[in-house]
């Protein structure tokens, strides 16, 4: 801010290690086994259903790891959905061509995240590497296996994790405020059922039904801002437990703790549900716990990056949170380092070479250079063009019918974040590329619909919307996220940049 006070309170992050039980380890092993032999044999596929069938069986591990309640139900579903395709008797086509490709280029982030988790159902569903009925027919064979053990342990009432979760809200003190009124708290998983379990072990563990709500993909935007509503205004309401949809136009900074049940394989998302709460307004320091499995090949990398990330969030004051998206890993992204780790872990060599590369993508030196890339520099945005840009915005609201300053200020202040725009008819462009900040910035502002990843026809004057023989264009006038979003992030980086500069 212009006095000097931080825009942002401080953000603090802890790892909660848990020990999986003798029969939980026994499943995560075999399910594990069975991914492991799937990507083999996905190997000898070509292309596009060899992604599609990898894609698949990493949406099968991150729901093993997420709870006994989502790994059964993703098994029986699976064993199901391949049942009956053997009994169409198509196989020999149908094992050929997939109804869903996934492409080389594939990319979580070009998703909604209720769209994704759309998506990874119907791929789980439907994704297989048997080319014959033989091989169909012993697939599901060890499906059926693998079904029936995670049964066992969801039956048994054992579950390590959750014991874990259930410590972390009756013991720790950061629950409960100053009077010992419980505060409220955002909990995150990647899955639905999961998100049901839950949902019924806290109710019941609180006492209280109205105590807890939730936000996921298969609710409408209507829905979702009631929710919303009743998480923030409702003093009773306390415990938000959500999917990656709430980060989609929804503002919950009215919590300042949150709790990864489930820790998304893109840190994109990671960055995204922290956003939630961590943004200008809030004035509480805000406190993330991650729940991390020891022994398994996912926790290992997780604990490994969790532990770098505390190490650099000491020394450079929180701010590698705001650079999670950018980080690669000796040019991979996080979710091939975690498939490397799945497939080959148990090696010692394998092991020693991924706490490497993750030790080189996340020292100091990086995190700097990356934090000092985020911030709104001279190569960036300087404070003249942050001026020039301000003084666009002040025109364009004191004019905000006349569609030549809308454009004029747009143009500058987009390409000036990176986003890529360029002409098409008369009056129209094409939007190739939204920035991810642009994004992001639209899901902690919630204002109306999603930003987009691109736009195929946008135009500034409403003569321009329909053009006869031509497809239709969206108008950007006040009102449509993207320019909202725009706006919200030029206020915001450009107060930053001047601050700075009036200190020099």
């Amino acid at each position: 801010r212009f006095d000097g006070t931080p825009l942002f309170p401080e953000r603090i992050a802890y790892t909660v290690n848990y020990d999986l039980s003798p029969a939980e380890a026994q499943l995560y092993n075999a399910v594990t086994d069975y991914v492991r032999e799937e990507f083999n044999r996905a190997d000898q596929l070509s292309g596009e259903r060899r992604n599609t069938v990898g894609f698949a069986l990493t949406i099968l591990q991150r729901r093993l790891a997420s709870s006994p309640e989502a790994i059964y139900q993703s098994l029986k579903r699976r064993r199901e959905k391949l049942e009956n395709r053997l009994g169409e008797e198509r196989i020999d086509h149908r094992a050929v061509k997939f109804a869903i490709q996934v492409h080389d280029d594939y990319d979580d982030d070009d998703f909604l995240a209720s769209e994704l988790e759309e998506f990874e159902k119907l791929v789980l569903d439907q994704a297989t590497a048997s080319q014959t009925i033989v091989e169909l027919k012993a697939e599901i064979a060890t499906l059926k296996r693998l079904e029936r053990m995670a049964n066992e342990v969801r039956m048994g009432g054992e579950d390590r994790k959750w014991d874990e979760l259930s410590r972390l809200l009756q013991d720790n003190e950061n629950m409960f405020g100053a009077e010992g009124f419980r505060e409220k708290l955002i909990i995150f998983t990647e899955h639905r059922d999961t998100l049901r379990y839950l949902v019924h072990k806290i109710r019941s563990l609180l006492g209280d039904d109205e105590a807890v709500v939730t936000i996921h993909g298969g609710l409408m935007r209507t829905e979702r801002r009631r929710v919303q509503e009743l998480f923030t205004q409702e003093k009773n309401v306390r415990i938000l437990v959500a999917t990656d949809a709430a980060g989609e136009g929804i503002n919950l900074q009215r919590a300042h703790l949150m709790i990864n049940y489930d820790l998304p394989w893109n840190p994109n998302r990671i960055e995204q549900r922290f956003g939630r709460i961590h943004r200008i307004g809030q004035t509480e320091v805000c406190h993330l716990w991650n729940l991390v499995a020891n022994e398994t090949r996912e926790g290992m990398v997780f604990q490994r990056l969790l532990e770098k990330l505390e190490r650099a969030r000491e020394a450079l004051q929180g701010k590698v949170f705001d650079v999670l998206g950018n980080i690669t890993f000796d040019n991979k992204s996080l979710r091939q380092l975690l498939i490397e780790a799945v497939r080959y872990g148990n090696d010692p060599s394998v092991k020693a070479r991924l706490y490497n590369v993750l030790d080189e993508a996340l020292d100091h030196d990086t995190f700097r250079k990356l934090i000092e890339q985020h911030a709104l520099t001279k190569e960036t945005m300087d404070i003249r063009q942050v001026i020039a840009i301000r003084e666009d915005m002040e025109r364009m609201e004191a004019r905000r019918l006349q569609p030549f300053f809308i454009e004029s200020f747009f143009m500058a202040a987009f390409t000036g974040l990176g986003g890529k725009i360029q002409p098409r008819e008369k009056g129209r462009y094409e939007v190739t590329f939204v920035p991810f900040a642009i994004r992001n910035r639209d899901l902690q502002i919630g204002f109306g619909e999603p930003v987009l990843p691109r736009y195929e026809r946008v135009c500034f004057d409403k003569a321009y919307c329909y053009v006869q023989g031509q497809a239709l264009a969206s108008l950007l006038a006040p009102g449509h996220p993207l320019l909202e979003a725009t706006i919200d992030l030029v206020r915001e980086r450009g107060a930053d940049v001047l601050k700075r500069g009036l200190h020099r």
